[in-house]
């Protein structure tokens, strides 16, 4: 814990942004940290809760209120040693994670939480300006080769433990940079890829090899890999998006959120955006249909590009301003959410359903819409009903499809492993040992567990390298 009386003498304070119209000319990231002292008087505010809820609402089980009171004594190292005893990349998860530690923190019972995320980001951020952030290189090597496939935060995560375990551990990309969605699906606004390159280094000085620019399954034989390696782990995501079946869903000006963000993160990075058409959102009238996160990127990523007007849509109903704390807390409520790409300019609405996507000379014109409710039926299942009379028409250049993913690219690796799937297309394997049905491979994140937080591939990266070194070597150290 922190201060013992803090949480009543101190109020909730977070990182803060630039002025819109200031960070809209740019990509970079656009937050305003806290103070060393200001930080130190928020983790002041970790109260004697006696069960840390914020141990279970983290899924990588963050140990705090332990580096909270660290911060608030002044322990930045120490503090930093137990942040990455659980953590092996919070800098990725202190800008991009949603913070169901926060939602889950005693003090949201009826108070502000404690500002745990911006926290994180703060010791990280010190260990790397002190120089305490360090590779870790393991005394003595195994002899064991592992293939990790795949490079996001669970591949990312997986190999960095393999290796450290002592391992030889290759780790494979089918893009020209390594860092899966967080290199090319997250915008520079959000979390800077120099964050990614920094670690890379690390990781590379700890033994892992990085291979871009090889698509296993494609440019690469899956079956050339298990013949190399003693172990092959998969941690390729999910990347198939849910697509919207409706007329005029083939014009031209109607594209998936990642082929739109995945442009402008080449852009920046200085690489080709390939052979697929250009998609530039200035000038033009945006129509997102999503509203989550991927949704709010497409919003922030317009408004930059000099969109002429932004509009998301959500097909479910708005959220309330404010959870019932009684009925959700320590879980993550179901709440309106505003992102700061919402405060630079945008038109949100909410029970909406496009029936159609109108034309003109071969190109997108409008959105023709319908306004839904969803009514609960004899069994308790909600379900989607046309409001009468309630069609209108949206005007619309470019439209965004941001309604998440359905399960990992099929074609390719895994049609050719024959490896088992789960009822929703994920690959087939529990939490214990993260086993797959095939003999010496594995897998994690996003491609067993469908889309998830970047937190939640950590956890699983993390767990599935213990697994992977149990069984190559008898016996484990790695946490789990």
């Amino acid at each position: 814990m922190g201060k013992p009386t803090g949480f009543m003498e101190i109020a909730r304070r977070d990182r803060s942004y630039a002025p819109a119209a200031e960070r809209l000319e740019h990509y970079n990231e656009f937050t305003i940290p806290l103070t060393e002292p200001e930080a130190r008087q928020q983790g002041a505010r970790c109260m004697d809760c006696g069960i840390p809820y914020c141990h279970s609402g983290c899924p990588v089980n963050n140990i705090i209120p332990e580096w909270n009171d660290m911060v608030y004594q002044g322990e930045w190292k120490e503090a930093l040693r137990i942040l990455h005893s659980t953590n092996n990349f919070p800098e990725f998860t202190g800008r991009i994670c949603p913070a169901p530690c926060e939602a889950s923190c005693t003090l949201n019972i009826t108070e502000q939480p404690v500002t745990i995320k911006t926290i994180e980001v703060t010791i990280v951020e010190k260990g790397w300006a002190e120089g305490w952030i360090v590779p870790r290189i393991a005394k003595h090597r195994t002899g064991k080769t592992v293939a990790v496939v795949g490079s996001g935060p669970a591949g990312m995560a997986c190999a960095q433990q393999l290796a450290r375990a002592g391992h030889s551990v290759v780790l494979y990309e089918k893009n020209a940079r390594i860092g899966g969605l967080m290199r090319y699906g997250i915008p520079d606004f959000k979390m800077e890829k120099n964050l990614i390159d920094r670690r890379m280094a690390q990781m590379r000085a700890e033994g892992v090899e990085f291979r871009p620019n090889s698509h296993i399954g494609v440019s690469i034989p899956i079956e050339e890999i298990q013949e190399k390696f003693d172990a092959v782990v998969l941690t390729g995501g999910a990347e198939h998006p849910r697509d919207m079946p409706v007329p005029g869903r083939e014009l031209d000006g109607v594209h998936f959120a990642m082929e739109f963000l995945t442009q402008q993160n080449r852009r920046l990075n200085d690489e080709p955006i390939g052979n697929r058409p250009e998609i530039l959102a200035t000038g033009k009238h945006v129509i997102v249909i999503g509203g989550g996160d991927t949704g709010s990127d497409c919003v922030g990523t317009s408004n930059r590009q000099g969109a002429a007007s932004v509009t998301q849509l959500e097909i479910m109903p708005k959220p309330p301003e404010h959870e019932d704390k009684a009925l959700t807390w320590p879980d993550w409520p179901l709440k309106l959410r505003t992102s700061s790409s919402h405060d630079e300019g945008c038109e949100r609405d909410w029970a909406v359903l496009t029936k159609r996507i109108r034309e003109k000379d071969g190109k997108i014109d409008a959105l023709e819409l319908v306004r839904v409710t969803w009514q609960a039926d004899e069994n308790g299942a909600m379900n989607m009903v046309e409001v009468p009379d309630s069609a209108y028409e949206l005007k619309a250049d470019l439209v965004l499809l941001a309604m998440g993913f359905v399960h990992p690219v099929k074609t390719g690796m895994l049609e050719n492993m024959d490896v088992e799937l789960d009822g929703r297309g994920n690959v087939n394997a529990d939490t214990v040992d993260y086993a797959t049905s095939i003999p010496g491979v594995w897998s994690a994140g996003d491609m067993r567990r469908g889309q998830s937080l970047v937190v939640w591939a950590i956890r699983e990266g993390r767990q599935c390298a213990r697994s992977v070194d149990q069984a190559l070597m008898g016996s484990t150290v790695l946490p789990r």
